[in-house]
């Protein structure tokens, strides 16, 4: 039985610390899936908390994980354990039976999950868990209580500073689709063997005083304006395999409309500087207006994403302001702002705002390109025709 509970112990513990580690990698994606759970729920005051609880319970786990490995105060730890693991067999078990959450955030971004495959991974560890509670009595400390008190603080130390580092440098790895060496407009791309939801679109129109329904293809003989239309409702007829592009709804908009197409079509290097708001703009502008003339001496654009258009080009009048949807920006740009280095629509550099320097290097060890009076003129000409 004990040779049983120590392989227990280090498998429940190993996933919880290779859990915690994994998220804690990046914060923000954590606190912005429990938004999501927020979102559905209707607690939206607990918003402007979940950072704080992602990155305590990025912590908790790691601590907690290699707790039960030492085999610290397993009485309490296993308890612990066990709320912990009813908590998150709660959350997948409702992700996988309400199917308003397509994927619950156990590993992050860099191990998505289906909600089944979640609940199923939970339902083992509490059965576990369950039996390291039974027989926490014959669990007993492989290391003193210093040792063990210390290496648990280090943890809890080490856990918590990197998490506080990614928050401001970017992710160790990044495993989102703007990752270094990706094409945003190849991710875009719906991916080979998709098949889509096939839908039946149910039109209700009002005509003296009754209500009509009808799909595309039965709209009544006589339909004309006296039709007043009200509303659509849609019903998936054939469910599709549920492949998608790895990245929706990504958008550049200038002053003449979508200029995607436009700024990705750009051959030689640009910057494209994204920051989902400007509310700590004074904290970043000196280092984006080194940026700027280093770039500017070597005909290189850069150009402002943000989700904040007004407050920006009251900012900075000189230089060229895109919009784009703040959740995109946020998924892109993990700390704000953050450097795009891009040629074409790959991504060939990306740095927090705070490492500005990185990106000075890379227009240092650019090639400059023949002298041009005005490249951002021209650029902007161009995204405005």
């Amino acid at each position: 039985m004990k040779t049983l509970l120590t392989i227990i112990r280090w498998f429940v513990g190993l996933l919880f610390i290779f859990s915690g580690l994994i998220k804690a990698n990046d914060p923000l994606g954590l606190s912005y899936k429990m938004q999501e759970f927020f979102e559905v729920w209707g607690w939206h005051a607990l918003n402007d908390y979940t950072l704080a609880l992602s990155i305590g319970m990025n912590v908790l786990e790691v601590v907690a994980g290699v707790a039960v490995i030492v085999g610290w105060r397993m009485k309490v730890v296993s308890w612990f354990l066990l709320v912990l693991i009813l908590f998150f067999t709660f959350l997948t078990g409702y992700a996988l039976l309400s199917g308003k959450i397509k994927t619950c955030g156990c590993f992050g971004d860099c191990l998505p999950l289906t909600p089944l495959q979640s609940f199923l991974k939970d339902i083992l560890l509490l059965l576990l868990i369950v039996l390291l509670v039974i027989k926490a009595k014959l669990i007993r400390p492989s290391t003193g209580t210093f040792a063990s008190v210390f290496l648990l603080g280090l943890c809890f130390a080490a856990v918590a500073g990197a998490q506080f580092y990614v928050l401001k440098h970017l992710p160790f790895i990044d495993c989102l689709p703007y990752k270094m060496g990706n094409n945003i407009q190849d991710q875009m791309k719906m991916p080979e063997g998709a098949i889509p939801d096939s839908v039946d679109m149910t039109f209700r129109y009002k005509k003296d005083g009754k209500i009509f329904e009808f799909n595309q293809a039965h709209f009544p003989e006589d339909f004309d304006s006296t039709y007043e239309y009200v509303d659509r409702y849609d019903k998936v007829v054939r469910k599709g395999n549920g492949l998608q592009p790895a990245i929706i709804d990504f958008s550049l908009q200038g002053t003449a409309g979508d200029t995607t197409a436009a700024v990705f079509a750009q051959e030689e290097m640009y910057i494209l500087l994204l920051a989902k708001d400007m509310d700590h703009a004074a904290g970043w502008k000196t280092g984006f207006e080194r940026v700027a003339a280093s770039a500017a001496a070597k005909s290189i654009p850069v150009m402002i994403v943000t989700a904040a258009h007004d407050k920006a080009a009251a900012l900075f009048p000189t230089h060229i302001i895109l919009s784009c949807d703040a959740t995109v920006i946020k998924t892109a740009a993990r700390v704000n702002p953050t450097y795009f280095v891009m040629q074409g629509a790959t991504i060939l550099g990306k740095f927090a705002g705070s490492d500005y320097s990185k990106t000075l290097q890379m227009i240092a060890d650019s090639i400059a390109k023949p002298a041009v009076t005005d490249s951002t003129g021209q650029v902007r000409d161009t995204l405005m025709k």
